[in-house]
């Protein structure tokens, strides 16, 4: 039964919503489950077991009269209440934090390394020479490599800081920016452009033109062929690829060698397109466009260098 006043109505005094001071610990407790999404992570970050940090939650949730997370199979999902709850004591906290940090100050405090992941093209080729600044300024960085599913699982069990994702998650749970647009073009090397009729047997036969031509795909489904083949031609593509490997740069690498044809992301073969080492097959007036976002579990972190990494890499993205 919530708490009433002396006229009746339900007290919300300051600062929480419940009838009396909160404990602080309960509070961090709750701040860590926010932000990892999870019982277990949380219990990782704290130093605490599991079950105490299930029983402060509990306890925390019985002094407010609020249920202030949703149970699920995989760790749990903030409340309306907890969003609220969260947004209030988080600064504080954060602050008292650094105050009270491993060195008893905030200018000895050294913070973590920030945990990004994501695709390894894009890792590769764009997000690690952006960040490089951060590391000149003391920024730690730990760069994990991935699929856009897995890794988005990992990011709401609190194993990592922020995740390049590749598609926009679903649900409340996690928060997603969008980061950059990345083009396909279809590539072969020099010689397949030449033994298929280059790009205008393409305009006037379409994809019958490579009928011929050997298929190299990141994936047996090949999933960003066939979405080129459904978005460019309108057609099902329905052929086996010669080669597969899970890594575009292999693929890359294979097509500019000469054994076939393949769709990539632009910037990814812009400087192969430029030098003559890969043709662009096709140059349709709506090429297609896949969004990628930037993820991260709602509420501030309690490492400022993890909004720092994801402020620049916002504004560099810009220049992709």
């Amino acid at each position: 039964m919530r708490n009433k006043d002396s006229n009746g109505s339900e007290g919300r005094p300051q600062g929480s919503g419940a009838s009396g001071p909160l404990d602080l610990n309960l509070l961090r407790t709750f701040l860590a489950v926010y932000r990892t999404g999870s019982f277990t992570a949380a219990a990782r970050l704290l130093g605490l077991s599991q079950p105490t940090v299930t029983t402060q939650v509990r306890a925390l949730e019985r002094q407010l009269d609020r249920e202030l997370f949703q149970r699920l199979a995989r760790g749990v999902a903030p409340g309306p209440f907890a969003d609220e709850l969260a947004a209030r004591v988080v600064d504080p906290l954060d602050a008292l934090a650094a105050v009270a940090g491993p060195g008893g100050s905030a200018e000895d405090a050294s913070p973590e390394p920030v945990q990004l992941a994501g695709p390894v093209e894009l890792l590769t080729h764009s997000v690690l020479p952006g960040l490089a600044p951060l590391v000149d300024k003391g920024v730690r960085l730990r760069i994990t490599p991935g699929l856009t599913e897995p890794l988005l699982e990992e990011l709401r069990a609190g194993r990592y800081d922020l995740v390049i994702a590749t598609f926009r998650p679903r649900g409340r749970a996690l928060a997603a920016v969008p980061l950059s647009d990345e083009e396909f073009v279809l590539v072969a090397a020099p010689v397949w452009a030449e033994r298929i009729g280059g790009p205008a047997r393409i305009a006037t036969d379409g994809p019958a033109a490579l009928n011929g031509a050997p298929l190299i795909a990141y994936a047996e489904d090949v999933p960003i062929v066939r979405r080129y083949w459904r978005h460019v031609f309108g057609k099902r593509l329905v052929r086996h690829p010669a080669v597969t490997m899970p890594d575009l740069n292999a693929v890359k690498a294979a097509v500019a060698g000469g054994a076939g044809f393949s769709v990539l992301p632009r910037y990814l073969c812009a400087a192969e397109l430029a030098s003559g080492a890969l043709v662009a097959l096709h140059e349709p007036d709506d090429p297609p466009i896949n969004t990628g976002f930037l993820v991260q579990r709602p509420g501030s972190s309690g490492n400022p260098h993890v909004a720092l990494v994801r402020d620049h890499l916002l504004e560099a993205a810009r220049d992709w």
